[in-house]
């Protein structure tokens, strides 16, 4: 009964540890392949009215799609980035952080990448690219304007030539676009930006003729295409916000705030005093910040355009009258870039209520967060991540010396009885039901416990998941070296022992791509299993021999920054138990 308890415990732990990985994100359901048109993909997508617009009030203007002599729907091929950059007038973006352009049609910021974050580990790739525009196969975008409250009145829109003053845009220096309307408005926009990611968006309006003018401020972020890893689970990617007393999602085991949960036919819509909302991915943030005091509605939609799926965030403020030679005007922040930890916090302390959850800590939030605000404390010490990693293994295994001494002093009774307990079976080799009692009776006497050896296993399982969610979601590990070989922490050893480990010039296919570190992992779990007590049943005794095989193949895939862990936390404890069971006699 002892090694099947114990077997039983090993085989769940395992059960638990693939679950995140290979089971639980196959729960979310996947959005169907997006049917393509006959001609190739994308046109100018239109803007509808922001969530909550009364019907009386009119909407943005919409921009048809191309049709065809035959009057059907037809959607151009779409352009490159650089083609569709280059259609229209704009002003330069150029921070520290942000590089890009506003357009002056439609007054959209539709273009930026990551000045400090690029695709691979190597600082001369491409830039990460965040925002596209209008024509490009995915656009994705921020639009602010007004929506009219009194019928007649022209508002800005999606075809709206702006002329601009200023620029480029940096964090010393603004920049304002003008239009007017030619009926007795002068829209103004000025557009700023800090030394990070925040965009503050001013939109006002003077009214020179001599009648009031009722309008609506809005805001909205536009996206064409659902992303391909929305559907993993261990990391949200969709929508994401704070509206009405709400967080989005409100739960990474049930959250329902996917692409593929916002269907066409029930958009969400909040009402809220201040807050934020906008899409997520694993490492990027897009969101619409209005004015924290201000009573707003606040929505996200699906929309379907010529089978092309597209997502929208809107914000619609409340409805303002401009007097007769009166201003008015509306501040909507737009937060567009990576989702640092300390950055967001920052904001969050600044006043944008739980600003921080646009990460996705999980559940396990107050285990999570600390592990990572320790690892960045021993990163700054250290300046590695990978040997802060170590060093934090180290520390948990010291807060733990108790219990697992008192593990591995309960094994080694355990170790010291096995001769004892065969004794029993050769005696009672045919009634099972006697050896149980017999064997029951030894632990008694000298005060073992058949499932102490569990609990190495057991107590770094939540240190395990949450440093698994650590390196999968936050943007410090993106791309952090260790040492030798290994340039990213965050994702799989590089290795392959099928070429020797890049002796051979072949690349082997992914089954076989068990990195040097997996190994290492595999050969430290197997010199612990040694350790303990071996199962009499020689079924169960083969079964514990395939354990560290089966983890060695299974961690292959994960993080290399976590089999870093697993194996320097083995090693830790191999040293423990050794110097234990020493003493006992029992090694």
């Amino acid at each position: 009964m002892d090694q099947r308890n114990l077997l039983l415990a090993i085989v769940l732990s395992v059960a638990i540890l693939v679950a995140f990985q290979y089971v639980f994100e196959k729960m979310r359901p996947v959005p169907p392949p997006t049917p393509a048109p006959a001609t190739a993909t994308q046109t100018a997508p239109s803007t509808p009215a922001p969530a909550g617009a009364s019907p009386g009030v009119a909407a943005p203007e919409v921009i048809a799609p191309a049709t065809t002599a035959g009057g059907t729907a037809m959607a151009p091929t779409p352009e490159t980035r650089e083609v569709a950059l280059a259609e229209q007038p704009r002003v330069r973006i150029n921070t520290p952080r942000l590089h890009g352009s506003i357009a002056l049609k439609g007054g959209r910021i539709d273009d930026l990448t990551l000045a400090t974050y690029h695709d691979t580990v190597d600082p001369k790739s491409a830039e990460v690219v965040l925002l596209w525009p209008t024509g490009t196969k995915d656009p994705y975008f921020a639009e602010f304007g007004w929506v009219a409250g009194t019928a007649g009145t022209k508002v800005p829109g999606t075809d709206t030539q702006w002329s601009a003053s200023g620029g480029p845009l940096t964090p010393t220096s603004p920049v304002t676009l003008r239009w007017d309307n030619g009926a007795g408005l002068i829209f103004t926009r000025a557009i700023s930006v800090d030394e990070n990611y925040m965009f503050t968006v001013r939109d006002t309006v003077k009214n020179t003729g001599t009648t009031p003018v009722n309008l609506l401020p809005y805001a909205l972020i536009s996206r064409t295409g659902t992303p391909p890893g929305s559907s993993y689970y261990i990391s949200h990617e969709g929508l994401v916000g704070y509206v009405g007393g709400t967080v989005i999602p409100s739960g990474v085991i049930t959250d329902n705030d996917t692409f593929a949960h916002l269907t066409p036919d029930k958009p969400r819509n909040y009402s809220s005093t201040g807050g934020w909302l906008g899409f997520t991915d694993k490492y990027w943030l897009a969101t619409l910040v209005p004015d924290q005091n201000a009573t707003i509605k606040a929505g996200f939609r699906h929309l379907v355009d010529n089978g092309i799926d597209r997502y929208q965030a809107d914000v619609l403020g409340p409805e303002t009258t401009v007097p007769a030679a009166g201003t008015a005007g509306a501040t909507t922040r737009l937060f567009a870039g990576a989702k640092e930890v300390q950055l967001l916090d920052a904001y969050r302390d600044s006043g944008i209520a739980k600003f921080d959850l646009a990460i996705d800590w999980g559940l396990y939030y107050f285990l999570t967060k600390p592990i990572f605000l320790t690892l960045q404390f021993f990163y700054q010490l250290l300046g590695n991540f990978g040997l802060a990693i170590l060093l934090l293994t180290l520390i948990i295994k010291l807060l733990f010396f108790p219990l697992a001494n008192k593990s591995y002093s309960a094994m080694s009774k355990m170790k010291l009885l096995q001769p004892e307990m065969q004794k029993i079976r050769e005696r009672f080799p045919e009634d099972k039901a006697r050896q149980q009692q017999e064997i029951m009776a030894l632990y008694k006497k000298v005060g073992a416990n058949p499932l102490a050896g569990c609990l190495p296993i057991v107590i770094q399982i939540p240190v395990f998941f949450s440093l698994y969610k650590v390196l999968f979601v936050t943007i410090e590990m993106r791309h952090a070296p260790f040492f030798g070989w290994i340039h990213d922490l965050s994702a799989p050893d590089p290795t392959s022992f099928a070429n020797l480990f890049g002796l051979i010039p072949f690349t082997p296919p992914g089954v076989l791509m068990i990195g040097a570190w997996p190994l290492l992992m595999g050969v430290t779990m197997y010199l612990q299993q040694k350790l303990n007590p071996q199962p009499v049943d020689p079924v169960q005794a083969r079964m514990f021999m395939l354990l560290p095989i089966v983890f060695t193949y299974m961690l292959s895939a994960f993080p290399a920054g976590l089999v870093i862990y697993w194996a320097w936390n083995n090693l830790l404890s191999i040293a423990q138990q050794w110097t234990i069971m020493h003493r006992a006699g029992a090694a």
